[in-house]
């Protein structure tokens, strides 16, 4: 069964749409999980969703780029989907959007079989983030959104971008966390994507790192059918995807590392290590 993911990203890109959009439509989750199926010799497809130039090596965005293709090679991840540049800023102004999304860009413009871009933007900036979104999305290469720290994702100013992701078929990738200490004035937790997803149920969702402390991250988006998680950005203890499938479904279940931040092999390694049916493997692998 395909996810919700997975189907708004295939109406996302029509056959008029551009090479890498078809691309994408190609190896959806959905096709990638019937070709597993076909051929169970081949190895899985691995597509990472959450991937960032912020933390890697180079002197540019295709220099980082190249840095991390290095070790997707090393691990037999096939894509990744790259948000945020760098310097890296829990509330950026206009400039800095438009200038990391830039980094983002010229990263998948110089390796596009390997790379997919999120648009970055800020709740605290609606009218430029709905033109970024336009410039990156609509008109551009990107396939989706990432929104970070800003400003919780309860907040009634997130409802324009979802709604133009909406209308788009964009998939939105939402930070989340549960901190022992207490989250950040802008930091969202799963239960609060829970609250905007509630208002937008036409719209898909992708809770990054499962809220850290992930066994009540997981129960926190439980109820909500078009909020999937991304196995991404927190250690990688044994249980966190199992628990996952359990309670969600494998289909509402992706993996992601937050690469550079995280390295793609302890990521990697939840996924692969996890006592769950091999086809629920390869379908959050791909």
């Amino acid at each position: 069964m395909a996810s919700r993911f997975a189907s708004a990203m295939s109406r996302r890109f029509p056959s008029t749409s551009m090479t890498n959009r078809r691309t994408f439509l190609k190896y959806s989750a959905a096709s990638s999980f019937a070709l597993a199926q076909d051929a169970p010799s081949r190895s899985p497809m691995i597509w990472d969703v959450h991937c960032h130039l912020t933390s890697s090596t180079g002197d540019n965005p295709e220099e980082r780029m190249a840095h991390i293709i290095r070790f997707m090679d090393r691990l037999g991840i096939e894509r990744v989907m790259l948000s945020l540049g760098y310097p890296l800023l829990e509330d950026p102004p206009p400039d800095q959007l438009r200038l990391e999304n830039d980094q983002v860009l010229r990263a998948i413009r110089r390796f596009p079989d390997r790379t997919l871009g999120f648009v970055y933007l800020n709740p605290n900036h609606v009218p430029f983030s709905l033109q970024e979104f336009d410039r990156c999305v609509r008109d551009g290469p990107m396939v989706g959104v990432k929104l970070w720290v800003a400003r919780r994702c309860s907040a009634p100013e997130l409802d324009p971008i979802v709604e133009r992701a909406v209308s788009m078929n964009a998939v939105v990738l939402q930070h989340t966390w549960l901190k022992v200490s207490g989250n950040g004035p802008g930091e969202s937790t799963p239960g609060e994507l829970a609250e905007l997803a509630a208002r937008h149920p036409r719209a898909s969702f992708i809770d990054a790192h499962t809220g850290g402390d992930w066994e009540l991250g997981i129960r926190m988006i439980r109820s909500a059918r078009n909020v999937s998680t991304a196995m991404a950005g927190f250690d990688p203890t044994s249980g966190v995807v199992e628990m996952a499938v359990r309670e969600l479904g494998a289909e509402r279940v992706v993996f992601g590392s937050d690469a550079a931040g995280r390295s793609f092999a302890s990521q990697l390694g939840k996924v692969m290590g996890a006592v769950i049916p091999e086809p629920a493997r390869k379908l959050i692998l791909g």
